[in-house]
């Protein structure tokens, strides 16, 4: 009996296991045949050559120096777009002209956004996943939080973390290390300046370790590692039986642990605060700076509904996932590029000590609009290093590009903003550092959509308003207090740069710069 309830467990297992394996083979063929009516309907668009009629152009693009020239080589030969697939189930149109991608940025709502699976559990309610009335929704609730007042209060913020940065390059130059990697020192001090700005949470982050702020840089990795190292990893059932997916899970839950602690304990004291008013005669004392979290707690959508709580920590993690690696990336490729070009630095500085000339002590404060130059100078380095190399849309209906060609409904369209941004029949000699393409004096000769760092549109970033603020402040207070020379890179050898484009553009072993300390008069 006992052998024959184990013959009929295992024929059991292979009847299941055989079950699986035809389901497999089904939704192989059916992908197969869906993949290749959709490359017919893409006839359109110029082909590059591929590897071969199963993997098409799969591995034909690396996340490293040699992929972006290929993306150059892209855009030299096709000069606005081209199709692409990836294996036999993936395809996609690449776009990189300001013709052929504003009409897709600037389309309406029916806009789905489409994201790496990898991100997924990280941006399971991310505004822009989300269907058309939802997003709406959310992103009227969400735009309160990114008024310029609020930004103002953010200032003293990055005052602070910039200076703590700042303290601490002192102490390593004065003790001899004057070569330093930015990337590791600036991207503690966004994450501290996020941390501060969002939950009124001093982590000291700067100074000493952090669970929250480890768990953070763990899931940036992991998220990388996942998408470039091994492609099984991309189907969900195989990566959480892994280690680096057990790894995984327990970041995202030191960060969600954190945030939903943060929301509910904000969210209690808002009510006591709303009661004790209520009940007491006496007019309410000045409240503190709000932080996000106090915003998106207060505020209401027509029908007087907020978000839930689910939706409150969702946003607060997109706000720290997606704005601080981001911002260090935008900042960290300025300094370099100012190191490189010593007029452009040193006209830079002359403007920042113009600004506060008379004042005790050295803050930004909020005539941020007195650093023209200053401003040119970051938005070239965006356009040439522009922290986010593409975003993806697909739609729900046809659309409709110039010459003709039309990129059919489910379509993931690739908006190349590294392709524009370096597009030779958009911009002139588009690899050189030339800040004087953003003079005020020649924005009408500019192609609309020729810069879009932060995309554009109804879905453009939410927070580069935020993003703009904190790189003037600390770029200015950078150049006040340092004088920039290109450093050596200890892994190369040299100050040679080679671009490493993952979740944000980075430089392969860091990007390092030699540092001198200024005694700049107050």
């Amino acid at each position: 009996t006992r052998q024959s309830r184990i013959s009929g467990e295992k024929l059991g297992l292979l009847d299941a296991n055989f079950s699986l394996l035809m389901m497999t083979l089904l939704h192989t063929v059916l992908a197969l045949v869906l993949s290749w009516t959709g490359l017919s309907s893409l006839s359109c668009f110029s082909k590059p050559q591929t590897r071969s009629w199963l993997l098409g152009h799969l591995g034909k693009m690396q996340s490293t120096e040699e992929g972006l020239q290929r993306v150059d080589d892209l855009v030299q030969t096709y000069k606005h777009s081209c199709c692409w697939f990836l294996g036999p189930f993936y395809h996609l149109v690449r776009l990189f002209h300001p013709d052929y991608v504003k009409p897709l940025l600037m389309a309406p709502g029916r806009v789905k956004h489409q994201q790496s699976v990898s991100i997924k559990p990280h941006f399971q309610s991310f505004c822009f996943s989300l269907t058309s009335s939802v997003w709406s929704r959310k992103r009227r609730l969400l735009t309160p939080a990114f008024h310029f007042d609020i930004l103002k209060s953010y200032i003293a913020v990055f005052n602070s973390s910039a200076k703590t940065m700042h303290d601490k390059w002192c102490r390593l130059v004065a003790e001899g290390k004057t070569n330093l990697e930015m990337f590791d020192h600036v991207t503690l001090m966004t994450l501290d300046s996020l941390l501060k700005c969002a939950f009124s949470y001093d982590s000291n982050c700067q100074q000493s370790s952090s669970e929250y702020v480890s768990a953070i840089v763990e899931l940036s990795d992991l998220i990388i590692e996942r998408r470039e190292k091994n492609i099984l990893h991309h189907w969900d059932w195989i990566y959480w039986k892994t280690r680096q997916g057990e790894r995984f899970k327990q970041a995202l839950n030191t960060v969600h642990r954190f945030t939903r602690d943060v929301v509910e304990k904000r969210r209690t004291l808002l009510n006591q605060q709303r009661e004790t008013e209520a009940q007491s005669e006496i007019a309410p004392t000045a409240q503190k700076r709000k932080d996000f979290v106090d915003i998106l707690l207060l505020t209401k959508d027509e029908d007087g509904q907020g978000l839930t709580d689910e939706e409150m920590q969702a946003e607060a993690n997109t706000f720290m996932f997606a704005g601080h690696d981001t911002t260090a990336s935008a900042i960290c490729w300025t300094l370099y590029n100012l190191a490189r070009h010593e007029h452009y630095q040193e006209k830079c500085r002359q403007e920042v000590m113009d600004l506060i000339e008379g004042r005790d002590g050295q803050e930004i404060q909020e005539d941020l609009s007195n650093l023209p130059f200053t401003t040119m100078c970051i938005k070239e380095s965006l356009r040439l290093h522009s922290p986010v190399q593409a975003v993806t849309r697909s739609y729900t209906q046809d659309m409709v590009l110039p010459g003709n060609r039309t990129v059919p409904a489910g379509t993931i369209c690739l908006v190349s903003i590294y392709g524009t941004h370096h597009n030779p029949t958009v911009w002139t000699n588009p690899h050189e550092y030339d800040p004087q393409r953003f003079d005020p004096s020649n924005k009408k000769s500019q192609t609309s959509h020729a810069f879009i760092p932060f995309s554009s549109g109804p879905r453009n970033c939410i927070g580069q308003k935020f993003a703009m603020v904190e790189l003037r402040v600390v770029v200015a207070l950078t150049l006040l207090r340092f004088r920039l020379t290109p450093g050596v890179n200890p892994e190369l050898g040299s100050s040679r740069v080679r671009r490493l484009p993952q979740l944000v553009l980075r430089a392969e072993g860091g990007l390092w710069l030699q540092l001198e300390p200024l005694n700049t008069p107050t």
